[in-house]
């Protein structure tokens, strides 16, 4: 039941009146009556409801949005304990991002335990040093591809052209496809823009079912990928035709006691892949260029240094996942209760860290919405941070496995954009934040091209 939003609702709700039931260990302080207003508040704005909680509970704080009682805590020992000292005692597969089981299937995001631990094993050669480098050549050719049809003084969404970017990149870099042929049997963008417009939508559309609604919407495109994908992975079982994309290289992965993945499970990674690699990239190329049009400074130095390996392009990576970190929240259900930053924490409870309020508590970060990416030269103030303060990728055996693989292909895309452009945001431009789940810019990014 815990794989639709509906089903979600419903553990939430039984194992509350369970704990409230049982009366042995209250949730921590907080806002725990329900409010209409503060459940719009957080789905429009969470990170300053967050930040507010913080303000005035602590690291450790309950909020009741929409139908029950979340836990969140936020801080550096907070992230460290959930993500690495304490993590068995919690779960991701009963957590909020259940949610996202319905399209992306059991894939590293949405499974526990053991079946956790033999999954990323069998996957993580795919993305050792070796193989990310295989995967450099497509993505400088296809970013040269797309750069080449810019032009200085034109205007362009750059979420929308990162996007279409990072799926062309996607498509041959995981699945070994030429673009331009698949689109001619099926426009995948289209389809997996409509999959995950699904989780832009309100909560209250979210629980529909039936005909038309968001939910069928959803499920229609999920069989159009699955077409693509499923019939590709059948395909190459049967011919046993091989590259140097992902999916050749799950199709032949096995464990140490010989077991390989299953067609249902490669079509789950490669959706979970697809899903983490695409969205994430497009957003953080946006909010960087963002962040560079209002510090032209800071896009300036970048310039400067893009050619003499002092590090530069990665500090500016890096300070723009501090302050927008992609996988902005890590929803948890707690196992059995546990204490925190001296609260006892009940088990069976949601229970969510969150590293885009994390990486901006005053009394961790200097200047927390300053745009400095000097923050991370050796020596420097990173260095000198607590454990668990900076975590855009999470931690321990959850660190993002894809992680070498967007940072390669953020950095080729934004190194050839810095070399032909300056990209200026157009004059009373505001910027507005979507969360879906992962977080995005809601109105697109407009930016003017000046060449240099």
């Amino acid at each position: 039941m815990e794989r639709t939003p509906f089903g979600r609702m419903a553990l939430d709700l039984r194992s509350e009146a369970r704990t409230r039931r049982a009366g042995a260990i209250p949730f921590p302080p907080g806002d725990t009556r329900p409010s209409a207003r503060r459940t719009r508040r957080f789905a429009t704005d969470p990170l300053h409801v967050l930040l507010d909680g913080y303000d005035r509970h602590g690291p450790v704080f309950t909020q009741r949005v929409f139908h029950g009682n979340v836990v969140f805590v936020l801080g550096p020992q907070a992230n460290h304990h959930v993500l690495v000292s304490g993590a068995a005692n919690f779960s991701w597969r009963k957590g909020h991002f259940s949610d996202l089981v319905p399209l992306l299937g059991d894939g590293l995001l949405t499974i526990d335990g053991d079946f956790h631990r033999r999954s990323r094993r069998i996957m993580l050669p795919a993305f050792h040093k070796e193989r990310i480098r295989a995967s450099v050549t497509t993505m400088q050719e296809e970013t040269d591809r797309a750069v080449a049809g810019l032009r200085a003084g034109t205007t362009i969404d750059l979420d929308h052209w990162t996007r279409e970017l990072a799926l062309r990149i996607a498509m041959r870099a995981l699945f070994g496809l030429d673009p331009d042929a698949a689109a001619r049997d099926l426009d995948a963008a289209r389809e997996f823009e409509h999959a995950l417009g699904f989780y832009a939508r309100d909560y209250t559309l979210q629980i529909l079912r039936g005909p038309r609604t968001p939910w069928a919407r959803m499920q229609q495109a999920r069989r159009r990928l699955d077409g693509l994908i499923l019939g590709e992975i059948q395909r190459r079982r049967r011919s046993g035709e091989r590259g140097p994309d992902i999916l050749s290289m799950l199709l032949d992965a096995q464990d140490e006691d010989g077991s390989r993945l299953s067609d249902q499970h490669v079509r789950d990674e490669v959706m979970t892949l697809l899903f983490a690699g695409h969205d994430t990239t497009t957003s953080t190329v946006s909010f960087l260029f963002h962040e560079l049009s209002r510090t032209p400074q800071a896009r300036e130095r970048l310039r400067a240094k893009l050619d003499d390996g002092d590090g530069e392009l990665e500090r500016v990576l890096d300070e723009t996942l501090r302050l927008y970190p992609p996988a902005w929240i890590g929803p948890r259900r707690s196992i059995e209760p546990f204490e925190l930053c001296g609260h006892r924490i009940p088990g069976d409870v949601p229970v969510n860290y969150c590293s885009w309020a994390s990486h901006r508590l005053p009394d961790v970060w200097d200047e927390p919405d300053a745009f400095r990416p000097d923050r991370f030269l050796p020596g420097g103030e990173v260095s000198r941070l607590p454990k668990g303060a900076y975590v855009p990728f999470g931690g321990g055996s959850r660190t993002c496995i894809g992680m070498r693989f967007g940072q390669a292909e953020i950095a080729i895309i934004v190194r050839e954009l810095v070399r032909r452009f300056d990209l200026d945001l157009p004059p009373g431009f505001r910027l507005r934040i979507r969360q879906m789940p992962t977080i995005s810019p809601a109105d697109g990014m407009p930016m003017t091209l000046r060449a240099v």
